[in-house]
């Protein structure tokens, strides 16, 4: 019987879980399987992927093909190159303490870059957050200076347009203390030629007791 490692399609739409089955290859994919191997989530960053390494092992070195998919998700986990090593080992090309040198060495530096990529994301996540803080308050810095724009003119406009109403006022009160200041001049002028006259009529008086003697 002719068998595949494949995925069985999980989870709502949008947000697909899979779990890692060994089934018969004359089966549909979400249909009846042999053994679950794992499972793989691709929601997460870096993915979450969950195998029983020593059964996909086993499973691998007895002839079950993996999808492509499949494939990639065994060798991200080492089990090809387990494998592969232990083919070598078979051959007489290297020792089973090479291999396992090898295979630890390999899953460390594996780990290390896993590692590396998840720090990687908390400080981008961590840069974006600052970043989007910073606009943030670019915005309401730029927002309140608008507001404070917008309003400066209006101010301006009250103060112009009281400015004029207070010249007209002083126009208004200056011809009324001219008037005033007018008044008595021309008082003083009505008063002179009465005065003038009361100064003329000794005189008159004078010129006809003169013409009597």
């Amino acid at each position: 019987m002719a068998t595949k490692i494949r995925l069985q399609r999980f989870g709502k739409k949008g947000k697909p879980f899979f779990h890692v089955v060994v089934a018969d290859s004359r089966s549909p994919r979400d249909g009846k399987f042999i053994e679950r191997l794992g499972s793989y989530n691709p929601n997460t960053n870096p993915a979450t992927i969950e195998i029983n390494f020593e059964k996909t092992l086993a499973w691998v070195n007895s002839g079950a093909e993996p999808t492509d998919t499949a494939r990639a998700i065994l060798s991200y986990k080492g089990v090809l190159y387990k494998k592969h090593l232990e083919g070598g080992v078979k051959k007489g090309a290297l020792t089973q303490e090479q291999a396992d040198e090898k295979f630890t060495a390999w899953v460390d530096a594996k780990a290390g870059k896993i590692s590396g990529k998840s720090e990687g994301l908390a400080t981008s996540k961590a840069d974006a957050r600052k970043a989007a803080l910073v606009a943030e308050a670019k915005k309401k810095e730029d927002r309140a200076a608008a507001i404070a724009a917008k309003n400066a003119p209006v101010a301006e406009e009250v103060a112009e347009e009281e400015a004029p109403a207070v010249e007209a006022e002083a126009t208004e009160e200056a011809p009324a203390a001219e008037a005033t200041k007018e008044a008595p001049a021309a008082e003083a002028t009505k008063e002179a030629p009465a005065a003038e006259a009361t100064k003329e009529a000794p005189a008159a008086e004078a010129t006809k007791e003169e013409g009597a003697e």
